[in-house]
C-alpha cells in the first residue's frame, strides 16, 4: 500500500499530464490518468484529446494495453472524476470498470451536471474504491475556467498588461511596441494559447491594429475573436479580421434577431451605413450581437458587459485572455468581471503616459480590489506577475 505521499506523487504524474492537454481539449476540462498495477508500478499514462476524441482514462488504458499490461486489479489516478454518460466519446467510467481496475484516486469531482457525482456512484456500485481530494487544488488551477462556467455560467477572465515598472502601458501619443521584451511577448503566447477566446476593445484595433492570434505555440485550435465595440466602429480591414476563427463582435446598439440591422430611429443614410456595415462583418464571418447597457437617456452607449460574459458562457468558453486599453479594462474592474491579472512590468520608468486602467477615483482605501499574488517570474529583463482577485477561486469549489 502506497503511503499518502507516494499517491500524491503518482496524482502529480497524473497532473503533468493533463498539462500536455493545456491547449487542445477546449471546452473540455483539462484532464490526466495514470495507471498502476498491484504493486505500485507506472504501467499506462494519458491526457485528453481535443474535444470529440479519447479522454484521459481510456488514453492511459490504451498506453498500459499497448506496453502489453494487464489492467486487472489496477489502480487509476485521474485529476476529476471519471465521465459517466454518453456525450461525443463513451463513458470512461465503463472503460475503467471494463478493465478491471479497482481503485480510482481523484483530485476533484465533475462540475459538470450530468457527471457530478454520478461517475463516483457508478465505479463504487461496480465495487470499485473511490478516494477524491488528491492534490485537489492544483487540479482545480488548471480548470478554473472550466469550473467557473460550470459553477456561475461566466468564463474565467484573464486581463494582460504590459507595463513600465510606474505602471504605463503607452505613451501619451499612443506609442507603445515595445514596452516589454520578446521573452515576456513570447510568453503572452503561451497563455493567448490555453484561452478559449481573446478578448479586445475598439480602442485597441483602432489604435495598434493587432493580429491577436497565437504565434510561436504548437496548438491545433485557434482561440476566438471577442471585441467589445459600441458603436459598430471596426474597420473591415482589421489585422484581427483576417483569417479564420470565430470571431464574435459585441455592440451597444439594439439589432434584429437575424442581426442584420439596427433597431433604432435614425436618418435613412445612417440605417443604410449599419446595414452595410452589419452585411460586411458578417461575410468576413463575424458574428454580431447586441448587447445595450440600460442607461440614462443621452449617456454614452455602453456594452453591457456582465451580460456579454454570461453569452461567453453560453458559448462555452472556460478562459477569455483579455488584451484591452485602459478604459475597456477599467469597464471590466467595476463590472466586477476580472478573475486574474498577467502583468509583464519592464524595468522602464516613462512617467506621463496611459494607465493600466480608467477608474473613477476612490475616496477610501478599503474600498481597493483586494488581490492575491499567485506567482513571480522574471522573462529576460521583464518581470511577470500573475495575481488573482482576492477571493475568485474560493467560489468554484463545492465545499
Amino acid at each position: 500500500m502506497h503511503s499518502r505521499a507516494e499517491h500524491n506523487s503518482l496524482m502529480q504524474l497524473a497532473l503533468d499530464q493533463a498539462q500536455k492537454a493545456l491547449f487542445i481539449t477546449s471546452p473540455n476540462p483539462r484532464v490526466g490518468c495514470v495507471i498502476t498495477d498491484e504493486k505500485g508500478q507506472v504501467i499506462g499514462v494519458g491526457h485528453t484529446q481535443v474535444a470529440g476524441q479519447a479522454h484521459a482514462e481510456v488514453m492511459a488504458l490504451r498506453d498500459a494495453q499497448s506496453r502489453g499490461h494487464s489492467t486487472q486489479g489496477a489502480t487509476a489516478y485521474v485529476t476529476l472524476e471519471p465521465c459517466s454518460h454518453h456525450g461525443r466519446t463513451p463513458p470512461c467510467t465503463q472503460a475503467l470498470i471494463q478493465a478491471g481496475v479497482a481503485r480510482v484516486f481523484l483530485s476533484l469531482t465533475d462540475p459538470y451536471p450530468r457527471v457530478n457525482g454520478l461517475g463516483v456512484a457508478q465505479l463504487q456500485d461496480h465495487g470499485i474504491v473511490v478516494e477524491s481530494g488528491l492534490l485537489e487544488q492544483e487540479a482545480l488551477e488548471l480548470n478554473k475556467g472550466f469550473f467557473k462556467r460550470m459553477r456561475l455560467g461566466t468564463p474565467w477572465m484573464r486581463s494582460k498588461i504590459a507595463a513600465s515598472l510606474d505602471g504605463q502601458t503607452a505613451l501619451l501619443n499612443g506609442q507603445s511596441q515595445w514596452i516589454t521584451g520578446e521573452a515576456a511577448r513570447a510568453d503572452g503566447h503561451q497563455w493567448r494559447a490555453r484561452a478559449c477566446a481573446i478578448l479586445t476593445g475598439i480602442g485597441t484595433l483602432l489604435l495598434d491594429d493587432p493580429r491577436l492570434d497565437v504565434r510561436g505555440v504548437d496548438t491545433p485550435r485557434a482561440p476566438a475573436l471577442v471585441v467589445v465595440d459600441s458603436l459598430l466602429k471596426t474597420p473591415l480591414d482589421s489585422k484581427a479580421l483576417q483569417f479564420k476563427r470565430a470571431m464574435y463582435l459585441y455592440c451597444a446598439l439594439p439589432l434584429s434577431e437575424d442581426a442584420s440591422e439596427v433597431l433604432l430611429e435614425m436618418d435613412e443614410l445612417k440605417r443604410r451605413e449599419h446595414t452595410l456595415k452589419l452585411r460586411a462583418l458578417k461575410d468576413l464571418g463575424v458574428e454580431v450581437i447586441g448587447l445595450p447597457k440600460n442607461s440614462q437617456p443621452g449617456s454614452k452607449p455602453e456594452v453591457d458587459l456582465r451580460a456579454m460574459a454570461r453569452d461567453l458562457g453560453l458559448k462555452a468558453m472556460n478562459e477569455v485572455h483579455i488584451e484591452a486599453g485602459a478604459t475597456l479594462n477599467g469597464a471590466l474592474i467595476e463590472a466586477e468581471l476580472i478573475d486574474e491579472f498577467l502583468l509583464y512590468l519592464a524595468p522602464k520608468w516613462i512617467g506621463p503616459a496611459r494607465p493600466m486602467s480608467a477608474l473613477p477615483a476612490l475616496q477610501e482605501l478599503s474600498k481597493a480590489m483586494a488581490l492575491e499574488f499567485q506567482s513571480f517570474s522574471l522573462l529576460g529583463e521583464d518581470l511577470r506577475i500573475v495575481a488573482e482577485r482576492k477571493g475568485a477561486k474560493s467560489v468554484l469549489s463545492s465545499h
